[in-house]
Parts: structure tokens; sequence; C-alpha cells
């Protein structure tokens, strides 16, 4: 093989494909270069003047090293890992560090094992990081439990590539023996570590970093991107689909600081990466804020690359794997092909390969509930205030803030306010758990609202106005086996997500037309537009996340790490 590429590098041979007539971006000088690009076995061979047995002209286009997607839940596409790969491929996107934390919360290490085997059977290279907070807090009650032992296990499986964002932040700066034993394995097996630390500044910061943790893609500001980046973090610009801050975040590049700044989706369903893209996306956002385009291109694949110890991955050069996405420009980022491997995946926004959905019977029948009744819901206050959790815009963090509830026959009086009772349902062990508390800045009216994604254990979560409706909600999830409902009147609409109650085996056409459908459904009921229905829903249960928060146990205060009365004083 060595021989074929050196001939077909120096020109004895011509090359199995070549790109014709097009620029490229050198991610290593920063210059747009006009060449012709070689591939050879899977690599790329040379730019410049070459000969190729098939031959692209890409005249008038610019290629790119394939896009990495530094940090992803594939599972938060609500798709199967094999339709993921069908839509993001076309964008351009050719490898991700995909955290399988959601579905391993469910379902154990069968999870991460399911999504490695699923896209190994497409064109999609996923790097597997292990989760490393299953549970994430001991606050809540998950499928499914990987402790330091489990960890000094499975971190050395060859499907492994690291250890998964860090999310109990906490644990680490108090120095929790599991979580030090956590940590300790990865570095044994000398793999990376993802971070998650919102919020940590100054010497917490400096404690959580001391492990050896290198990245973190929860910066709400560009001040506190510099601080992290100036102690050495690699900090992800994120746009997903509840939580979006590239344009705000990448004011904080510099020609000092950008090779520390990679992209990720993080959470991206499925529905926005049809309508708006995947990285491709997250490159539009940052150019029209500003952000120079070359240095994005680079912090979508040599810096992802870098980061995470991808050899001869995220550049355009003699020896790197044939991983090339071919955009109209660096503006609009349309991707006309996508190379993986040498090989032409995707063409015009379409795959060019089929593929077969993987279902072990590991990922499937997760939801082991019983019979929920409209008196479970109820919420007896001692006094008239509550605490409350309150939406914040385009943001995973919440808002605690204090209301004068009115109550009625042992019942919070809703009506003619703007509150919501909130309700998160044990799903996995039949326990019969329900966290009860109150939201405000939703807007549902009418009915309730419910599915089975609850990061991160993924109980049920269920919001609504009446405790009826709540409760016809829960037991139409249970009839589906998981997924998505509203219920108005007493009367269901919902889409089943087969796959450990978190993902669909459909077709991702089907899948996103029925999505749409219950999406307008919800948003019928007088939700605001502004906030994402289902999957903004889908993070109040996130203990790791500020400031208050509801798990099957109870209201949760992040910043104290401790449960909170919802009784207000």
């Amino acid at each position: 093989m060595l021989e074929k590429l050196i001939d077909a590098a120096v020109g004895n041979k011509k090359a199995e494909t070549v790109l014709k007539n097009g620029s490229f971006v050198n991610v290593f000088t920063g210059e747009i270069v006009k060449a012709d690009i070689a591939m050879e076995g899977g690599k790329i061979v040379g730019f410049g003047d070459y000969e190729g047995e098939t031959e692209y002209d890409i005249s008038g286009k610019v290629a790119v090293p394939g896009l990495i997607d530094a940090h992803v839940h594939i599972e938060s596409s609500q798709l199967s890992p094999e339709e993921f790969a069908k839509m993001v491929l076309p964008r351009g996107t050719t490898t991700v560090i995909a955290d399988p934390h959601e579905i391993t919360n469910v379902c154990g290490i069968a999870g991460a094992q399911y999504i490695a085997q699923a896209c190994a059977r497409t064109p999609l290279e996923a790097k597997v990081m292990l989760p490393s907070c299953v549970p994430a807090t001991s606050f809540e009650t998950s499928g499914a439990v990987l402790t330091g032992a489990d960890t000094e296990k499975f971190i050395r499986e060859d499907f492994i590539h690291g250890l998964g964002e860090f999310m109990n932040y906490p644990g680490v700066i108090y120095k929790d023996k599991e979580v030090m034993r956590k940590l300790e394995a990865a570095h044994a097996a000398g793999k990376p570590i993802d971070g998650h630390a919102p919020d940590t500044y100054g010497k917490g910061l400096n404690g959580y970093l001391c492990t050896g943790i290198s990245t973190d893609h929860e910066c709400t500001s560009p001040e506190e991107a510099l601080e992290k980046v100036s102690k050495g973090v690699y900090v992800h610009l994120r746009e997903g689909s509840a939580t979006r801050n590239v344009a705000t975040n990448c004011k904080a590049v510099n020609a000092y600081n950008m090779r520390r700044f990679l992209f990720c989706t993080d959470d991206r369903h499925a529905a926005d990466i049809k309508a708006k893209g995947h990285l491709d996306n997250a490159l539009r956002v940052a150019v029209a804020a500003g952000m120079d385009p070359v240095w994005a291109v680079i912090a979508a694949t040599l810096n992802s690359a870098e980061c995470y110890r991808l050899y001869k991955k995220g550049a355009i050069a003699p020896g790197y794997d044939a991983d090339i996405a071919v955009f109209d420009d660096l503006q609009n980022f349309r991707c006309a092909y996508t190379f993986k491997g040498g090989k032409l995946v995707a063409k015009e926004g379409k795959p060019l390969f089929e593929t077969e959905n993987y279902l072990p019977d590991a990922v499937k029948n997760t939801v082991h509930v019983g019979e929920v009744k409209a008196d479970d819901f109820r919420l007896k206050l001692k006094g008239t205030r509550a605490n409350v959790l309150r939406l914040l815009p385009d943001n995973v963090v919440t808002e605690r803030v204090v209301r004068e509830v009115k109550s009625e026959g042992g019942d919070v009086c809703l009506q003619g306010t703007d509150l919501l009772k909130m309700a998160v349902v044990e799903r996995h062990h039949g326990t019969g758990n329900i966290g009860l508390g109150l939201l405000e800045g939703y807007g549902l009216r009418g009915g309730a609202i419910g599915l089975t994604i609850a990061h991160d254990s993924h109980n049920i979560i269920v919001l609504g106005d009446n405790n009826a409706d709540m409760a016809a909600v829960v037991a139409e999830l249970r009839r589906i086996g998981g997924g998505m409902a509203v219920v108005k009147g007493g009367k269901a609409q919902s889409l089943s997500l087969d796959i450990a109650g978190l993902m669909s085996s459909l077709p991702a056409e089907e899948y996103s037309a029925q999505s749409e459908a219950l999406l307008e459904s919800a948003y019928g009921m007088g939700i605001s537009r502004d906030v994402e229905a289902f999957m903004s829903l889908s993070f109040l249960a996130l203990l790791v996340i500020p400031a208050i928060k509801l798990s099957d146990k109870g209201l949760f205060d992040v910043t104290k790490f401790a449960f909170l009365p919802i009784d207000a004083e």
C-alpha cells in the first residue's frame, strides 16, 4: 500500500480520485490554495497538478477537511445512528466525538456498545467516549450505574476513545473517591477526558483542570471562555437546539487563542439538522457573527483532531485521511460533496449509501412504570410562597424565583398565572417516585406535554396545567414504550421513540414529519415559539446545570448541591 501511495503522490501513476480545478483551505498556513487534491487508498497523497482515475470538477468551490463534531449526543437527534449519519454526512461532517451518555443512563454499557456498533455500519466515524456520570448525580434514579470499577474495566475497551464529559464538577473539586477513581482510570489508559463545568472560575477551575480534564462546552459568556482558554482548555463553540452560544462566544476568538476553540452541536434535534444544518450551520453562524471563515474551518477540523488525538485527521495534506467536504463558499457553507476515506458518500445534500437499522434487544422495551393517577400530581404547599423554576431564553440554565401561589382543596391553583405544574416520574425500575415542582415561562395552556427524554437519567418529565391531562400523558408514554406526547382535553397525540425511549427507528423523513406535526400541536397549546418545546423541557431534570432543577426525588438546588423544599421562606 505504501508503494501505491508514493507512486500516486509523485505522479508515477494516476491517483484513484482527484478533485480538480478548485481551491482548499490549508489549515496549517491559514491560506486558501488553488490546487488539485489527489487521493489514494483512503489517504490524501498530495495537492498540486494531478490526474485521477476518477475526477471531480470542483471549479469555483472550496474543499476543507471533513468537519469534526467535537461533542455530540447522537441520541438527542432522536434518530437511530444510521439515520443520523444520513443527515450529517451530506452536511460535511465526517467524524463525531460521540458521548452516549443518554442511552447509557438507560441501558448501561450496552447502550454505548450499541452506538458504536450502529455507527460502524455507516461511513460516519464515531469516536465513542465512555460516559463518566451514570447517573449524573446520586440525587436521581437512572436506569443504570457505572461505578469507578466499571470505568476501570470499560475504559480500556477498543471501542472507547476516552472519558466523557465530567458533569459532576463538585465531585471533582471535593475529591469524591469514586470520581477520583474514574479520572485515574482514564489516565492509566492514556485516554482524553472531556469536561463540563459551567460557571466555574478561579481556584475552583484550577482544581478541576488539575485532574487532566481538557475541554469544556458549557461556557455561558466570552469572558468565561477566555479564562478557560487562558488555562489551556479547549473550549467548544456550541450550536445545539436548546443551547446556542456560537454567535456570542466566538467573540472570544482572536489570533492568539484561535487554536484552542472547537465546534460542537452537543444536543441537536433532527428537525433542526434538516432545517438549518449540522456543523455547517455552526460555521454559518460564526462567520455571520464576525469570525474569520478560515479560523472557523480550522476550529471545526484541525483543532478538534488535535484535541482528541485523531492523528492524521483534520487537514488536507499528504498522508492525512481523505475525509473532505467541498463547499460552494466559506459564507453559506452549502456542501456539494462529502468524501470519507476517499470515497464519495454524499452529493448535493443526499447520502450515497444505504444502511439497515441495528436494533439489539438491550435498547428496546425500556419503560417500566405502573399506573399513575391524576391525584399523584396534587401539590400541597404549607403556605403561599413557592420556589419556582424559571426558564431563561436560549439556555438550559434556569433561575430560581419565589412566587405567591394560591391553593385550593389541598392542591395549588394555577389559573390566572404563568405557572405550570411539572413532574418527573421514575420509569426504569417501577419505584413509584414522582418529583413535583412549578415552572414559569413556558406558556402552555389547556393540557399537558411530556416525554421520556429527561437529561440525564431519562425518566418521564411531564408539564401541564391540570392533573388529569398530566396523568394521561404518562399513560400514553407507557403505552407507546417511550417517546413524546401531548394531551389536550384528554385526547393524546404522540410519537414513539422505540430505542431506549430516546430515539426512533423510523427513517429520518418519516420521523421528521411526525415530529413536526407533534411540535405544531404543542405550539398550538400556547407554548412560545422562542422555546424548543420538547428539548427545552428535557433539560429541566439536569441536576448539574444551575440554578434549580427537578428529579424524581424532588426539587434540587444545583448551586448548593442539595434538595430544595417547594415551600419558600
